[in-house]
């Protein structure tokens, strides 16, 4: 029995809850995953899970073994780490998650130049503005915009993110130019479904400033709201990187620029500090070197 692998097999049937959750996640078979459990528990003469038809659950060894496994799994991962730094070569897939205007202002430049440098990997990215569970959606890498991570996350900080006020010349042709962050509770604001739908907080001439909005559109997508601005529904707060370009070519205009909203963080996101993989730590790296060159983040 490759004792290693089995004990792989172990920490990923527990971290994905189920046999055949882990098998997919190993790409195995689900019979491939039972004999490695099998082995590994024939060989530490224990039972590691308690398996029903509907449940699985750690045995209290099971967890005691659990955590030893996966230290063990860590140095394994760092001893390949060294040895790569003589034979550099990466390989493998890596599920990516990201707003899709992240993947359209920067990733997927990094994507590109990555997959280039690395033949032998590929990326599979999924979209999306809400914050998924990475060990259920099997996501290695989360690349997010807040200033709220969740405690039990291991981050590493890759830049910040500035947003503006803007609204398009026809908006403002029809319903005037708000002169002051209170103005903006007179006009109607588009905003965005997991925050600030009740109110913008801005850093303002004098001080921390918030102001109570209304408007008659939100969304759960930055690009929805941006459309709308730019069809002259609202005012809206956009990521300033995504927004430079329509405001020098004349689509859009900055508003108020003495009262700078929240600036946000962005932060590559793991599951697990014991279990980032050289390519998980090689992406990260190519990440942070190519947001280091971008003049808006």
């Amino acid at each position: 029995m490759d004792r290693l692998t089995a004990l792989h097999v172990f920490v990923t049937i527990a971290e994905q809850g189920s046999l055949s959750a882990a098998a997919e996640r190993l790409d195995m078979s689900r019979a491939k995953v039972s004999r490695y459990l099998a082995e590994l528990e024939s060989w530490m003469d224990i039972r590691l899970l308690h398996r029903t038809t509907r449940s699985l659950s750690l045995t209290s060894i099971g967890e005691e073994t659990l955590e030893i496994a996966q230290n063990l799994l860590a140095m394994t991962e760092d001893l390949e780490g060294i040895r790569n730094k003589n034979t550099p070569t990466l390989k493998g897939q890596l599920r990516i998650t990201a707003s899709y205007s992240l993947i359209d202002s920067f990733l997927m430049n990094v994507i590109h130049d990555f997959v280039s440098t690395w033949p032998g990997t590929s990326i599979d990215i999924m979209s999306t503005d809400e914050s998924v569970n990475l060990i259920e959606s099997r996501i290695d890498l989360a690349i997010r915009i807040t200033n709220e991570l969740a405690p039990n996350v291991v981050a590493r900080k890759l830049g910040e993110c500035r947003s503006v006020i803007c609204a398009s010349p026809a908006y403002l042709a029809k319903h005037g130019t708000p002169q002051d962050a209170q103005s903006l509770s007179q006009h109607n604001c588009l905003s965005f479904t997991y925050f600030g739908r009740s109110a913008w907080v801005f850093d303002g001439p004098n001080g921390p400033e918030s102001v109570p909005i209304t408007g008659n559109i939100s969304a759960n997508l930055s690009e929805v709201l941006l459309a709308a601005t730019l069809q002259g529904n609202g005012i809206s707060l956009q990521p300033l990187p995504t927004v430079q370009p329509l405001i020098e070519n004349g689509k859009l205009v900055k508003l108020l620029p003495e009262w700078k909203p929240k600036t946000l963080g962005v932060y590559a996101v793991y599951a697990n500090r014991k279990q980032v993989t050289p390519l998980q730590r090689a992406f990260t790296e190519a990440l942070s070197q190519h947001v280091k060159g971008l003049p808006y983040w």
